[in-house]
């Protein structure tokens, strides 16, 4: 499965209802999630953008991968604090969520899906 851009209505339904503050996340999807903020016209963005592609092909039907563009869907970028680009969230199953910020390696990234696992 390719990696699914979402804008707000998709995210409420595939992600999380937005509550008033992130302290009030509550994740709905029925498997681990990786979600990238990013931009088209952001370097390292388009840097991240095929390891994405790829892991969303070799983790198919394990994690789900979801894009989120900052330039179009600013009140999902300012819900989550959305400072800098990329930023990856990684959401485990039963909803915990970390961040990292910057661009990652192929590698990199496949060691953080590994521990949504």
């Amino acid at each position: 499965m390719a990696t699914i851009r979402l804008t707000k209505e998709q995210f409420v339904k595939r992600v999380s209802k937005l509550g008033s503050s992130i302290s009030d996340f509550k994740f709905v999807g029925a498997r681990p999630a990786v979600i990238d903020f990013y931009a088209d016209w952001c370097g390292p963005c388009n840097m991240v953008a095929p390891f994405m592609e790829d892991l969303s092909k070799e983790y198919d039907e394990k994690v789900d991968f979801y894009k989120v563009n900052v330039d179009e869907e600013n009140e999902l970028s300012a819900y989550f604090g959305i400072r800098s680009i990329p930023t990856l969230l990684f959401i485990t199953a039963d909803g915990k969520m970390s961040r990292h910020t910057g661009a990652l390696l192929r590698e990199q990234l496949k060691n953080e899906i590994k521990k949504l696992l």
